[in-house]
């Protein structure tokens, strides 16, 4: 019994609860996750497709008919190996299954260490391949008087791109968030035959843009991933995050979850181990899908 490997059930149960569990959760729910294969432990492959060759009809011939597709593989390489581990106490564990105490070992661990940590990988891993392509972010304060004036300009700019506006999210901090809560020009329908007395001012859709609130904590440009996360010493602060999720990839792979029973070297006690890979790529050619807006 104590030989099993529980990665599969653990990172299959882990990978559904993703679009709840993080901030970021959209990111991990795109569609290009259904498309991309691993071609090695590290390795995956996406599919890129290009096409063109449309013409005028000749009605009087047969044009000669050839090949106006090219298909292709674009590579990434997973570098953002995990691991944790843990003694637990017999008394902790309920030998009847194992695979439940896995998960009540690691809820805690997942909601409070793991997924604050993959947030914020996410947030600065994005921004540093972003910029790496040459791509610069809106330096500007955000509050009530231009939020909307800011919002408006990301938002012309994708579709100026050609960026699908269905299913484009907005990430913004608290503080963002209040001065979109304190507009003085924004339109708001409240229900007076409503029975309840609430009144609920949170902005969820804006344009029909999906809103999502992040703590400032987890909208920085750069983390230290040395032990747990923490924020770098010369990270800025993101206001703003305009994306689109099919502009990036996030594919997890968990390797190992495994509960060991007690031995003379580990003190009578168990040991858990998780060793995962995780990680995020933009596509190149849909980078005009992501925006941000950073302290100047």
């Amino acid at each position: 019994m104590a030989e099993l490997n529980y990665a599969k059930v653990y990172g299959s149960a882990l990978v559904e609860s993703f679009p709840t569990s993080l901030h970021f959760g959209a990111l991990y729910a795109s569609p290009n996750n259904g498309r991309y294969r691993f071609t090695g432990g590290r390795t995956v492959e996406l599919p890129t497709l290009e096409v063109g060759g449309r013409v005028d009809v000749n009605r009087d011939g047969i044009d000669t008919v050839t090949r106006n597709f090219e298909n292709a593989w674009e590579e990434k390489t997973l570098s953002n190996q995990r691991c944790w581990s843990t003694l637990v106490h017999p008394k902790d564990i309920d030998e009847t299954n194992l695979a439940a105490s896995i998960a009540n070992i690691t809820a805690v661990y997942n909601s409070e260490q793991k997924f604050p940590e993959m947030d914020a990988y996410t947030v600065s891993k994005i921004y540093a391949d972003w910029t790496a392509e040459g791509k610069s972010p809106v330096e500007s304060a955000v509050t009530s008087e231009n939020v909307l004036a800011v919002f408006d300009s990301l938002m012309q700019q994708m579709s100026e791109a050609r960026v699908p506006a269905a299913g484009r999210v907005l990430y913004v901090t608290p503080a963002v968030m209040t001065a979109l809560k304190t507009v003085e020009d924004m339109t708001r329908t409240l229900s007076v035959h409503s029975a309840s007395s609430s009144l609920n001012r949170t902005v969820t859709v804006l344009d029909g843009v999906s809103v999502v609130e992040v703590p400032s904590l987890l909208m920085k440009t750069k983390y230290n991933f040395t032990e747990g996360w923490s924020v770098a010493g010369d990270a800025k602060q993101i206001h703003m995050l305009l994306i689109h999720p099919e502009a990036v990839v996030t594919p997890v792979s968990y390797q190992f979850a495994r509960l060991d029973p007690p031995s003379a070297i580990t003190g009578g006690k168990y040991v858990y181990y998780e060793e995962s890979f995780e990680d995020v790529f933009i596509l190149k050619k849909k980078i005009d899908g992501i925006a941000f807006v950073v302290e100047p």
